[in-house]
């Protein structure tokens, strides 16, 4: 049982058990610079005291908006020692989301990370009634910098703050995460210490860290998942490390040498890119060597492989994969995705590289984690793993997903009709995910229920699973399966134009001066495209085949409104963006 009844007591119990004087940690120029456990509970005690003087009061809404940094966390905690209800806010939401969430969660205070989200701000605050306080992290002209919640404190005395702690019940709604969906206003979802708290108990055994592990963090702290990992990881007392930027992630690795860290298949596929192409450009033995090694490891399987297998994998980890540890540190016990599908593909070689990726199941109305590959329960690639401890799922006629347990969302904020169109009378959510269990125990996503189509011949078509297969191929950055109503499936594809540009060199193509537009209008590029479409065709039946694509110039972004803040696809919004290239396909 976990010795925590709200999450702002986790500090607290770190202090009393593992006391740290690396429990945050921040790179400043140059140098890595720890927070004590003793320093961030009493920061959080000063700032409480000065949130009371603002006039915060419990149950009043309070947001943050910043990149992760250890600002962020004291915040965290300082609004739920109030009793306040904490709004985090993605950084780079448009300014009609902050608009939106602002006025729908009436926020009285507001505390942005740097210039550029206290200028986009400012630009809303105008429109939002309840605003009373707009600070900064960082010193910005202009704007009040959040030290004057320190300076507020002297005016409550501390008694006042454990009054307030005191009065917070374990059932309480701690926080309002406005997920920003692929259609629609963003919903808010209600979650409560409890509700967090038992996927943190739940997550102990899965994640593979102690008192002694450093962890490395990047993740956006604002998302559920990574939030919830810096509460267990506080509780068992890690330390964590704020990455630079998302440039310096590799750096940053080699340097702090984690035991843990968590990231999303995108990232895991770029990491992916750079190792393979490091063994492009290898000669003579140490090339196929590189490459026997990666054709043995995309053989591999936790189950069922022969004692030959094993001592070749051994000879490939020795002479290969150990140089790949080495890039990440030479520590990593385990790597934890999630927010998005995994390739299967990519599960397999870095387990058999001996980096295990630990790739999980969840969704904000679940805090998150519904199910994950552990090594307590046992690892399935192409699953989501084992069901956590404590977390209930049955799979529904149409083949849904459905959860029920202590980490499923209080409901949607001011929003029951939505409330009651997920969570059914006997209070199963609805995830709106498509899934099966492999061998009774193995939960594994086949796709998003409002994403699956028919073709007019009313053949059903899984874009996900799809797209999921054909970025196995380096030619494919991205890929969104088209074809609702019409004859056969096709894809808007985005090349890999970085690879693309190695393999026209080796090729004795000069793409070096191109544009991405004269590379995607290509037609030798388009005819070695299709090689791969056709190759990975063969995995499915005709109706599902791609018979067409169309070669786009750009990335989906999240600037673009063609991904959400999770990187997942915004469909009708990238077909309204492409529909002279879907009528290229369908029309002509």
């Amino acid at each position: 049982m976990i010795q925590a009844q709200r999450l702002f007591d986790i500090p607290y119990h770190q202090l009393k058990n593992y006391p740290n004087s690396n429990m945050f940690v921040t790179k400043t120029n140059g140098n890595w610079i720890g927070m004590k456990t003793a320093d961030f509970v009493e920061k959080t005690n000063v700032l409480s005291r000065g949130l009371i003087s603002l006039g915060i009061n419990a149950g009043d809404r309070v947001a943050v908006s910043s990149n992760n940094r250890v600002e962020w966390n004291l915040f965290d905690i300082a609004v739920q020692q109030t009793g306040a209800v904490l709004v985090p806010l993605y950084p780079n939401i448009s300014e009609n989301d902050y608009r939106f969430i602002l006025n729908d969660a009436e926020v009285k205070i507001c505390v942005v990370g740097n210039e550029e989200l206290a200028n986009k701000m400012k630009n809303v605050k105008g429109d939002v009634p309840s605003l009373q306080h707009l600070m900064t992290f960082d010193e910005v002209a202009g704007f009040t910098n959040w030290a004057a919640i320190d300076q507020a404190a002297e005016s409550t005395d501390e008694s006042v703050v454990k009054e307030r702690m005191a009065a917070v019940k374990h059932e309480d709604l701690v926080t309002i995460i406005y997920t920003s969906g692929t259609t629609g206003q963003p919903k808010g979802v209600m979650l409560s210490h409890s509700n967090i708290l038992s996927n943190v108990e739940a997550c102990l055994d899965p994640i593979p860290a102690d008192n002694s592990s450093r962890v490395l963090t990047f993740l956006p702290v604002c998302h559920i998942y990574e939030r919830m990992l810096h509460y267990l990881y506080m509780y068992i007392g890690c330390s964590v490390y704020f990455a630079e930027s998302m440039d310096t992630i590799g750096d940053n690795i080699r340097e702090i040498k984690p035991d843990v860290f968590s990231a999303v298949p995108r990232l895991i596929e770029k990491v992916f890119d750079k190792i393979m192409a490091k063994g492009d450009d290898l000669k003579g033995i140490k090339r196929k060597l590189f490459f026997w090694a990666v054709d043995l490891a995309e053989e591999f399987d936790v189950v069922g492989k022969s004692g030959w297998y094993h001592f070749k994998l051994k000879i490939a980890r020795k002479l290969i994969f150990s140089k790949w540890q080495e890039a990440l540190g030479g520590n990593v016990r385990a790597i934890a995705s999630g927010s998005a599908a995994l390739q299967p593909r990519l599960a397999r070689i870095f387990l058999a590289a001996d980096i295990p990726i630990l790739e999980g199941y969840g969704l904000t109305e679940t805090s998150p984690v519904v199910s994950v590959n552990s090594f307590d329960k046992g690892i399935r690639i192409g699953t989501v793993g084992a069901l956590v401890d404590g977390v209930q799922v049955k799979i529904a006629e149409d083949g849904e997903i459905l959860v029920k347990g202590p980490n499923v969302m209080m409901g949607y904020y001011k929003n029951p009709e939505a409330t009651a169109e997920v969570i059914d009378n006997e209070g199963w959510f609805h995830t709106g995910d498509i899934g099966i269990f492999q061998e009774g125990k193995f939960l594994k996503i086949t796709d998003r229920k409002k994403e699956i189509f028919k073709t007019s011949g009313g053949k059903y078509i899984a874009p996900q699973g799809m797209e999921n297969k054909f970025k196995e191929s380096r030619f494919i950055e991205q890929i969104m399966v088209i074809g609702e109503g019409e004859k056969f499936p096709s894809a808007l594809i985005v090349p890999s134009f970085a690879f693309v540009r190695e393999w026209a060199t080796r090729k004795g193509l000069d793409f070096e001066k191109l544009s991405n537009e004269e590379i995607a209008a290509n037609p030798e590029l388009h005819e070695r495209i299709n090689q791969e479409v056709s190759a990975l065709n063969k995995e499915y039946g005709n109706w599902e085949q791609i018979k067409k694509f169309v070669l786009l110039p750009k990335e989906f972004s999240i600037d673009g409104d063609e991904l959400t803040p999770t990187l997942k696809l915004k469909r009708k919004k990238i077909l309204a963006k492409y529909q002279n290239e879907y009528k290229s396909i369908y029309c002509d």
